[in-house]
C-alpha cells in the first residue's frame, strides 16, 4: 500500500532554514506529481509546492514562493521541502502527497514551528 512518511520538522528562529523529507514506498514513484500541503492550527489545509514527475517543473504558493524549493530524487524515492527565511505563520504541520488510484494519499504530516 502507499505509506508517505514525512521528516525534518522542527522548531527554529524567524529567518531560519528547514529542510523536510517525504519518503514514499508502494507506488512507481518517479511515475508521479507530488506535492507539499501545510495546515496551521485553525485554518484550512493548504497547497505549498508541487513538482512533476521527473522534476522538470515546480510551482509553488505566493506565499512560499522565493523562499521555499521543492525538489525529488526518484533514486530515493524522497521529495523534500527546503524552506528559508521562516516566518512565524509558517507555522504549522506540513504533509506530502500524492494521487494514486484514484484518489490522494497523505503523510501523517511533521511539525514545523516558527518562534523568536
Amino acid at each position: 500500500q502507499v505509506q508517505l512518511v514525512e521528516s525534518g520538522g522542527g522548531s527554529v528562529q524567524p529567518g531560519g532554514s528547514l529542510k523536510l523529507s517525504c519518503v514514499a514506498s508502494g507506488f512507481t514513484f518517479a511515475n508521479y506529481m507530488m506535492t507539499w500541503y501545510r495546515q496551521a492550527p485553525g485554518k484550512e489545509r493548504e497547497f505549498v509546492a508541487g513538482v512533476t514527475s521527473v522534476g522538470e517543473n515546480t510551482n509553488y504558493a505566493d506565499t512560499v514562493k522565493d523562499r521555499f524549493t521543492i525538489s525529488r530524487d526518484n533514486a530515493k524515492n524522497t521529495v523534500y521541502l527546503e524552506m528559508n527565511s521562516l516566518k512565524p505563520e509558517d507555522t504549522a504541520v506540513y504533509y506530502c502527497r500524492t494521487n494514486y488510484g484514484g484518489r490522494a494519499h497523505w503523510g501523517q504530516g511533521t511539525q514545523v514551528t516558527v518562534s523568536s
